[in-house]
């Protein structure tokens, strides 16, 4: 389901500006969306989801106009959204919190939401805890319940709002993964400010800075952003000024520094491969 946003523009009372005459295509697929905290994406996301009203500029989902009434009605019912914060009620098990989600989803045959409920638990690998109480579950356990409700009709827009924040390594690769085999023949839209949540699931991507598009291109394009301004720095002496220091390692001779420079932040740096992270920073820098 591709999505067409053209000169969008959120402003808030106080004069705060969110979002400044975006235009942005997003193919059917999985799609990332990058930027620092504050760069626009979350009011982005529910402007898409029907949760705000843009001041100025228009949206299309599919054949919706998500700026008319009809459209946000229309767009709800073929959209799936996970939201930054999803609330829980703590004391039900997975199973009665979807089953109770379906109910809100307007899936009223008891068969039909149970039979939907354990599709989604299968999906998300959840089957085996079910009937655990949602207190108890962990934190990528409950991101993936979240994606569970997201599923529950179908939808063919799936929005996902930082869904890998706060999650141990192992739970950030499982949780990206799924959403990887989710995207198929619907559009995910991934809204993260991880680079790497980007680079290991999406081949096409836009940056957002202060509520404009900076960029739109492939993950590749956005790491040549980087050719030649990515150094390696081995010193005993302070940290290299000139640039942004990306890691810095322990190392026989002092520490090593991995510079992004557009010139040679230090006698004796070379130059090194550059990742997206690489490449984004060249960018936003």
């Amino acid at each position: 389901m591709r999505i067409d946003i053209d000169r969008l523009t959120k402003r808030y009372r106080g004069g705060v500006t969110a979002l400044d005459g975006l235009s942005l295509e997003v193919p059917t697929g999985m799609f990332g969306l990058l930027g620092a905290n504050g760069a626009g994406k979350t009011t982005l996301m529910r402007i898409l989801a029907g949760l705000l009203r843009p001041t100025g500029g228009s949206v299309r989902v599919g054949e919706h106009d998500v700026t008319t009434r009809a459209g946000r009605a229309a767009v709800r019912r073929v959209l799936g959204y996970l939201p930054q914060e999803l609330g829980v009620y703590p004391d039900l098990s997975a199973r009665e919190f979807l089953d109770y989600v379906a109910l809100l989803k307007g899936i009223d045959d008891r068969t039909e939401r149970r039979r939907r409920v354990g599709e989604v638990l299968e999906i998300v690998a959840l089957a085996g805890d079910a009937g655990r109480k949602l207190k108890g579950y962990s934190g990528g356990m409950r991101r993936r319940v979240g994606i569970a409700q997201a599923l529950l009709a179908g939808p063919r827009l799936l929005i996902v709002d930082e869904p890998t924040a706060g999650l141990d390594p192992e739970e950030r690769i499982r949780f990206r993964t799924l959403l990887a085999q989710l995207a198929g023949d619907r559009t995910v839209l991934l809204s993260t400010h991880i680079v790497d949540d980007v680079a290991q699931t999406c081949r096409e991507l836009a940056v957002l800075a202060s509520g404009a598009l900076v960029f739109r291109g492939t993950v590749e394009e956005l790491t040549s952003r980087a050719s030649d301004r990515v150094w390696s720095v081995i010193t005993a002496g302070p940290a290299p000024t000139g640039g942004t220091i990306v890691s810095a390692v322990p190392h026989a001779a002092g520490m090593r520094y991995r510079v992004v420079a557009p010139v040679s932040p230090a006698a004796g740096a070379e130059t090194v491969e550059p990742n997206l992270e690489d490449g984004y920073l060249a960018l936003v820098k």
